[in-house]
């Protein structure tokens, strides 16, 4: 439909609109645009080829787009001194006309004049807004000038009672508004190259996005017929200077969906002719020789598409015309599409379209899946625009967004690695996306396992001297993403690499602060790093929270009561991953197992405290039956080559797997093998290295030889008396059973060391930890019936010996005579005499003094007593007064014994003397 105005009042002003009886459509026929090429020629359409698009015939030009002639063209001297005066007249500045215009308001015909001057000298090739930096200033402030008055629009029943000078101030902006229009559809009528076109949209753009209604109206208007004057009379020739397809679709299809209904049909009538040169654009810019076939199938799809919605609400529908758009958007132009989307957020006037944005964002990448170009600076603006969108799901829409292209592999890591270039703890707007993160369920895994691959990275080289950031960053994510628990499947499919992995990350982060974190520099540079948080506390989380994913209640329930967070933190880590292992072997057998299998290759790689704690929680699961299914070389034969690391821990470990794995019958024959080793290591500092072996050993004690057994009865002889009361008593443990297994026909081979025992046996039956004197007692009696003997009953008295003389003269008569010619009984209880102990040290003075009596008197003879009598008087200064008095008496008893063997060795020596004078 036409619409005509005066202006001036002589001229005519014609504005081109489309009319409701044209019709017209969008040739997809690419054999129709054969007759293009490139460098030149036109896109020639036939009236067959257009059905249902109106097109603006070229006899239906308005008569101010006539061409005109002048008498000769003007130089440039002269465009530039008429471009300063109409800079002049737009700024209220022209001192020639008698009335002055100000820019924010229209009170004369003055605008309405220059641009019908720039309309007519544009048809004379004579451009006054292109051309240098002043003249694209100058089409800037003209549209400006136009788009920025203030709305006036008079309801129909309000015309009878307002002034005419209201109605002639109504048509005046009517006018002007048709004038600027008509002007700068005339530069594009000639615009083979887009350049006109180009600068036009660049400075339209800004006012199609206004927040004022009727600034948004205006300029969705003029696109719609700048758009269709293009369309009717486009002349595209190489190259081409307009590369902002992608935006301007964008917008758009933004405006197709606006609440006003005066922008929205605009803006659709302006999207209908838009396709119309996107077709003819991309047919001139295609490589013949390689996109030929390419153009067909995209011609081919958009028809498709096209056919399966009618006209009418194919443009009023923002998601379909992306869905047709898309098939010619190259990558370049997508991502001009999201960008400007994305931009256009911030400062949306309407709920309804930011509901459209993010339905046009969803839509598109769905669509256009594995072709976009910069989607780190596109997840960079969506994760900057969170923070001002406040529709739940418009947000929700942006996320997804995300989401689609996290699962897409190709973008996967790129998408990753941004998110986690952000400050942690990450903020609320963050923190959302990682928990809203949601894909489709053949991704899941795929996705979370990127993830916690990042994580792993990090452990497997050696110990840096700080943190790498990324560490901290996929930690904090992965609890995000956990909390959210949206990547359910996924969770629980690889719970076992993300506990063990976690588990990892706490045994790196003990001890941590954020200053020993690499932080990348100015990640923090508007805020303080936070000193609140650790990178402990970030693992420690993720943890716990995993384990509550997938409904491991009990295991974090038993972490809880027996502290096993607490020794993850510190020096007891260990213990708190034996803690965890034990705690699933009890309740969630199948996720044991898969660690169980997964901890078989990867206790190899990675750095020392990658090992540390994978090797610990390994060896606990070596206690479940599915162990024995293990290859030796993944049980015995690696738990040996821990026993020869110099690594304590790893000996440590090793022990304590092969403590587990003899608890399998079928697998003590396997371990039997590593006797060498698991002895020697009954000779090492560490009480825990001691112990493990001495529980090893009493599984295997039945299994061992009467040699291996001597030996080892040795060693374990030196254990008596240790001050660790646990090695003291499992020793004597450990002794006990290897005496019950000996063989009968064996019993020479350990006789020895069963004679040397009775005496520390003995005397600590007196320990004062009822423990030790209740194993020393037992053992005693496997000793006496080892050696068919017969104990006095005094031997088991709980109460102290020294307050009942009479019963340990019996004690030490029994043991004094029974090991004459077997042990010095004298010696070995005097070198407890020595003992930290009181109660050890009182008992042996106490039996020295006794033994005296029952030892052999040749013996004593032959050694004399000043050894005995030297030590006892040391102990004469002990603080004690119990011992004082007990070293007293029996130095007295050992005088008198040395005093008797003297004055015997005299009567003998004279009775020898008096028989030889007899005789």
């Amino acid at each position: 439909m036409g619409s005509r105005q005066r202006a001036s009042g002589t001229e005519e002003v014609v504005i081109p609109c489309a009319s409701d009886s044209d019709s017209g459509s969008v040739d997809l026929q690419l054999s129709n645009l054969d007759d293009v090429q490139k460098g030149g020629a036109s896109v020639e359409f036939t009236d067959s080829d257009i059905a249902d698009i109106p097109m603006l015939p070229q006899e239906s030009l308005p008569d101010n787009l006539r061409l005109l002639t002048v008498q000769e063209p003007l130089s440039e001297t002269s465009i530039e001194r008429l471009v300063q005066s109409i800079q002049e007249v737009l700024h209220g500045e022209l001192k020639v006309l008698v009335q002055e215009e100000p820019l924010h308001s229209l009170t004369s015909i003055v605008r309405q004049e220059i641009f019908v001057t720039i309309t007519d000298l544009s048809y004379q090739n004579v451009y006054l807004l292109f051309g240098s930096e002043d003249r694209e200033d100058l089409l800037g402030l003209i549209t400006k000038s136009i788009i920025s008055l203030p709305a006036t629009s008079t309801p129909i029943q309000l015309l009878k009672i307002v002034s005419n000078q209201a109605i002639e101030q109504e048509c005046l902006y009517r006018e002007t508004f048709e004038a600027f229009s008509v002007m700068l559809q005339s530069l594009v009528i000639k615009d083979p190259h887009l350049e006109f076109f180009d600068s036009i949209f660049k400075h339209i753009d800004p006012w199609l996005q206004s927040d004022r209604d009727h600034e948004r109206e205006r300029a969705t208007t003029v696109m719609a017929q700048v758009l269709k004057c293009l369309s009717s009379y486009l002349s595209l020739k190489l190259p081409l200077q307009f590369q902002r397809l992608g935006n301007l679709v964008a917008v758009m299809a933004l405006l197709c969906g606006d609440p006003q209904k005066e922008v929205a049909e605009e803006a659709a009538e302006g999207t209908h002719y838009l396709l119309h040169i996107t077709l003819r654009l991309k047919y001139i810019t295609q490589d013949r020789d390689n996109n030929s076939k390419n153009l067909k199938e995209t011609l081919k799809k958009c028809r498709l598409l096209l056919e399966q919605y009618s006209l009418k609400r194919f443009y009023c529908c923002p998601y379909k015309i992306v869905q047709v758009f898309e098939v010619f958007l190259d990558s370049r132009e997508l991502g001009q599409f999201i960008m400007t989307i994305l931009d256009s957020l911030k400062n949306l006037p309407h709920p309804c379209i930011q509901q459209t944005a993010g339905e046009l964002l969803t839509t598109l990448v769905k669509s256009a899946e594995a072709r976009f170009e910069k989607v780190p600076e596109i997840v960079g603006v969506i994760c900057a625009r969170l923070s001002i969108i406040t529709l739940t799901c418009v947000r929700q829409q942006i996320i997804s967004t995300v989401s689609l292209f996290v699962s897409r592999p190709k973008y996967t890591d790129i998408v990753l690695s941004h998110l986690l270039c952000h400050p942690v703890p990450y903020d609320r707007h963050l923190a959302e996306l990682w928990r809203s993160l949601e894909v489709e369920l053949s991704n899941t895994t795929w996705v979370l396992w990127r993830l916690l691959r990042k994580l792993q990275k990090c452990h497997e080289g050696p110990s840096q001297e700080k943190m790498a950031y990324v560490a901290v960053a996929v930690t904090d994510a992965l609890y995000e993403v956990l909390m959210g628990n949206r990547l359910r499947a996924a969770t629980f499919r690889l719970f076992p690499q993300l506990l063990m992995t976690l588990l990892i990350q706490i045994h790196h982060s003990i001890g941590l602060t954020m200053s020993d974190v690499s932080i990348p520099s100015g990640l923090y540079a508007e805020q303080e790093v936070p000193t609140e948080v650790t990178p402990l506390c970030f693992a420690i989380q993720a943890t716990k929270t995993l384990l509550l994913r997938t409904l491991c209640w009990q295991e974090f329930s038993i972490m809880e009561k027996s502290g096993g967070w607490t020794l993850l933190r510190g020096e007891g880590h260990l213990q708190g991953v034996f803690l965890l292992a034990n705690a699933l072997m009890e309740r969630s057998q199948l996720f044991a197992y898969k660690i169980l299998y997964l901890l078989v290759p990867l206790i190899n790689r990675g750095n020392d405290k990658h090992k540390l704690t994978s090797a610990g929680f390994f060896v606990e699961l070596l206690k479940s039956p599915m162990a024995r299914r293990l290859p030796k070389v993944y049980s015995t034969v690696r738990l040996k080559a821990w026993l020869n690391e110099e690594s304590k821990l790893l000996r440590i470990l090793a022990l304590r797997g092969l403590r587990n794995l003899v608890r399998h019958r079928d697998m003590r024959e396997d371990i039997k093998s590593l006797l060498p080793c698991i002895l020697n290591s009954l000779h090492e500092t560490d009480e825990r290295i001691i112990l493990l072996a001495i529980e090893i050993l009493l599984q295997l004690v039945k299994m061992l030889d009467s040699t291996t057994l001597a030996t080892m009865m040795k060693t374990l002889l030196s254990l008596f008396g240790d001050v660790r009361q646990d090695v003291h008593c499992f020793s004597m443990t450990l002794f006990g059973a290897s005496i019950k297994a000996v063989k009968h026909t064996e019993k020479k081979s350990v006789e020895d060391q069963v004679l040397e025992s009775l005496v520390p046996l003995l005397l600590f039956s007196q320990d004062e930890n009822d423990e030790i004197a209740k194993e020393s007692r037992r053992v005693l009696t496997l000793c006496a019936r080892f050696l068919n003997w017969k104990l006095p009953q005094e031997v088991y008295c709980k109460d102290p010996l020294y307050i009942k003389p009479n019963e340990v003269r019996r004690v030490c008569k029994f043991f004094g005579e029974k090991s004459k010619g077997k042990i010095d009984i004298l010696d070995q209880t005097l070198t407890y005499s020595k003992d930290p102990k009181l109660p050890i040290r009182r008992t042996a003075v106490l039996f020295v003094g006794l033994l005296s009596h029952y030892v052999d008197t040749s013996e004593l003879k032959r050694k004399g007593t000043d050894w005995i009598e030297k030590d006892l008087r040391e102990l004469l200064q002990d603080p004690e007064p119990s011992l004082r008095i007990l070293a007293s008496q029996a130095l007295f008893r050992i005088q008198r014994v040395g005093s008797t063997s003297e004055a015997e060795t005299s009567v003998s020596w004279l009775r020898k003397l008096l028989c030889c004078l007899h005789t």
